[in-house]
């Protein structure tokens, strides 16, 4: 139990940060079903990462071990964007800084 435990804490801890480092790669034009599917896909990478961190890769012979850690990391990145990142508009912000503009959009 104290490995799950571990697992689901250090995946919390990556969801919490997470959705500040989606924000890097999305852009303010995008609509919002594809942020989501990039929100989505990028918790399942920061997952499978979290894991192989956490245990090795060993790790993935235990499934429920394995999905807790992906869920925790996805419902803790979208409970930080909604409560935290975006009414302090800190994502959308870094959304808007890190977006290329076009030669017209810079005039």
């Amino acid at each position: 139990m104290s490995a799950t435990l571990d697992s689901l804490a250090t995946g919390a801890q990556v969801g919490a940060v997470l959705p500040l480092l989606t924000a890097v790669v999305q852009r303010p034009a995008w609509s919002a079903k594809y942020k989501k599917v990039v929100a989505v896909v990028a918790a399942v990478v920061a997952g499978v990462a979290t894991v192989a961190a956490d245990g090795g890769w060993a790790q993935f012979q235990h499934g429920q071990l394995t999905a807790a850690t992906f869920f925790g990391v996805l419902a803790v990145s979208q409970t930080s964007y909604d409560l935290l990142w975006k009414p302090t508009r800190l994502a959308p912000w870094l959304e808007a800084r890190t977006t290329r503009k076009t030669p017209q959009q810079a005039e």
